[in-house]
């Protein structure tokens, strides 16, 4: 597949911008007019950048408001047309972006509308160019892609063809499958971009919420199916209007955009796999007869379960005291490196002390079980993702490590059907060998329940592609959850037995400047226990500070729920909060926070699958309280 991207996605000059497509390996790029307009580089100079950097210049857009309009006017826009004409010759440009009329067209006729489209193409195969005629969502009488192909076909110029934009379809809820039913040799562009699902205007939806595929809610994989059934052998592109996207670093960005259309590609394959089997082929190899060909990456399953949760600190006197109280036992040093091992059941917490000199606690690092780490390693990077290494001993576990868009560092460890990790073995005695195994004893069966990780607004979506496409997460229904703050974005990510759990919060803007933000905002870890009533007793006995929970919540909770009064002064006396549901019920208490680190500790009854979300409001302004008292 043929893959390409729209200067208007990316941040910067036309110059830095082409530079990062090519450093992102982007095959061709369409060129935003307001690009070229406003850059120093002349026609001739972008075109011999553009050779020198291996990239194909694929599409010059847009051209806007030319049909349905009156004599006059007609005439006013084949000039300009033409003198977009003459710059193309001069980039070595062969097909133009033209837009169905929004603004100017005062006359719905489809006879007059292919006449005078009719002259463009005749126009425009004077000067070697084609054009590609595209419907508009908000077009003021052509939005729809079936109506634009069948102005196409009254035109019948070589020159003259359509681009299917998967926004201004899927933002309509066109249907896709009479795509297939289309001349190829008439599609002459593809683009693509995803979007969450909003209620507002097309226009504004267009203009400022456009992601990166993978990163919304549209059916991507569906829509390329049916172009490649179609037979379309083409660029597909990106064209993603997003304010965030415009202010962030244009190489980040563009690596971000090349892993989108790498993931669409697979997905889009496992998509005409199983439309094939759905129809009664074969087997999959039936999608081969198809001009355009899907390359594919390693498979992986979704992780089995966290493997370690790893802190970075300068100073971990507090860490280890708040470990010790939760009833973590501490397994000693690395033999070789300057890091601690604490251990409570299946839970395991690695507190790194290398190169933290000056760090806050914060969560750096976290391991997950996979089936093969080489192979999910492997499929990592071929995503773009960065690989992150750490040196080794010879009889020493080498861990596959890649790096997260907000730089938590991703280790794929090789899980065990009995959850111990041989790595351990690494570490040395830690405590005295009784308190340990009473540690054991208590932890039984203790797991990481869930992370949560602050992530920086200009990387969110990414994160979300990420962990989709790299650990074959699922991201379910956002939330916006009340802070005292400001709205805390909440995005969870999980595997569909909910072992792996990741929550992504995308936290408010004012808690600190936009690139420390998520440096600062608290992040924590969460572990499960059987009985959690009777770990918070063993906490408190061994000392720790619970976060205090006012009293006005127990007399909602008791309104809410009528629990027994017992129960209810039993919550209340330990600081835990409860939540209720059809499936289950959900126990959990919170830590201090230490640095940008607590702890959160929770018991999950029956099925219940949440995270206690009607209480988060009562966890942020506990917790704002207790960082801003004086």
């Amino acid at each position: 597949m043929r893959t390409g991207i729209a200067t208007v996605c990316l941040s910067g000059t036309l110059k830095e911008k082409m530079q990062a497509c090519a450093i992102a390996g982007f095959d061709g790029i369409e060129i935003f007019e307001q690009d070229l307009v406003t850059s120093p580089l002349g026609p001739e100079d972008v075109r011999t950048m553009a050779a020198d950097l291996g990239l194909g210049l694929d599409l010059y857009q847009p051209f806007r408001d030319f049909d349905g309009v009156t004599p006059d006017l007609l005439k006013a826009n084949l000039r300009r047309a033409e003198a977009k004409f003459k710059l193309m010759s001069r980039l070595g440009m062969d097909t133009i972006l033209v837009c169905s009329n929004v603004a100017t067209a005062t006359i719905d006729d489809d006879s007059l509308r292919a006449s005078q489209l009719t002259e463009l193409a005749e126009l425009a195969g004077d000067h070697g160019v084609k054009v590609a005629y595209e419907a508009l969502a908000w077009g003021k009488y052509v939005n729809d892609y079936e109506h634009a192909y069948r102005l196409v076909e009254m035109v019948d110029h070589p020159n003259f063809g359509t681009c299917l934009d998967s926004f201004h379809i899927l933002s309509r809820d066109w249907d896709t499958a009479p795509i297939e039913k289309l001349n190829p040799e008439k599609i002459f562009f593809v683009q693509v971009a995803d979007a969450p699902k909003l209620s507002m205007d097309v226009l504004s939806w267009s203009r400022h919420y456009r992601v990166f595929p993978g990163e919304g809610q549209f059916e991507l994989a569906k829509f390329m199916g049916h172009v490649v059934r179609a037979g379309y052998t083409g660029p597909v592109s990106l064209e993603v209007f997003n304010d965030v996207f415009r202010q962030s670093d244009v190489e980040r960005t563009a690596v971000d955009a090349m892993r989108s259309l790498i993931w669409l590609e697979e997905q889009s394959a496992k998509w005409l796999t199983s439309a094939a089997q759905a129809d009664g082929a074969r087997s999959a190899a039936s999608r081969r007869r198809y001009p355009m060909e899907l390359a594919t990456l390693p498979k992986v399953s979704e992780p089995a379960g966290f493997n370690f949760a790893e802190v970075k600190a300068d100073d971990t006197a507090r860490l280890e005291k708040l470990l010790g109280q939760l009833g973590f036992a501490f397994e000693g040093r690395h033999r070789t490196k300057d890091v601690q091992l604490w251990t409570m059941g299946q839970a395991r917490v690695i507190i790194n002390e290398q190169a933290a000199t000056h760090t806050e606690p914060a969560i750096a690092a976290l391991g997950f079980d996979v089936d093969s780490p080489v192979i999910a390693s492997a499929r990592a990077q071929q995503l773009k993702a960065p690989v992150v290494a750490r040196k080794v001993q010879a009889d020493e576990e080498v861990f596959q490590g890649i790096s997260a868009p907000d730089s938590t560092e991703i280790f794929l460890c090789q899980g065990s059907p009995d959850g111990t990790a041989a790595w351990t073995a690494e570490f040395g005695q830690g405590g005295e060998s009784g308190e340990g195994l009473e540690h054991l004893r208590q932890a039984g069966n203790a797991v990481i329940d869930h992370v949560n990780l602050a992530q920086p607004w200009q990387h969110f979506d990414e994160a979300v592609l990420f962990y989709t496409s790299a650990l074959a997460l699922e991201p379910q229904p956002f939330a916006e959850v009340p802070s005292p703050s400001g709205l805390v974005r909440s995005q969870v990510m999980q595997t569909s037995d909910g072992a792996v759990r990741l929550v992504l919060n995308l936290a408010p803007n004012q808690q600190a400047p936009a690139q420390q933000a998520h440096k600062t905002y608290q992040e924590h870890i969460a572990f499960a226990v059987d009985n959690l009533v009777s770990a918070a007793r063993s906490a408190r006995d061994r000392g720790l500070e619970f976060l205090q929970i006012p009293a006005n919540y127990y007399e909602d909770l008791d309104a809410r729920f009528d629990l027994d009064p017992g129960f209810l002064a039993t919550l209340q006396e330990l600081n835990l909060l409860y939540d209720r549901d059809a499936d289950g019920e959900f126990l959990h208490f919170y830590t201090a926070t230490v640095g940008s680190v607590f702890f959160e500790m929770v018991e999950r009854r029956g099925s219940y699958d949440g995270y206690g979300a009607p209480n988060a409001p009562v966890r942020h302004a506990v917790q704002y309280d207790s960082l801003h008292r004086p």
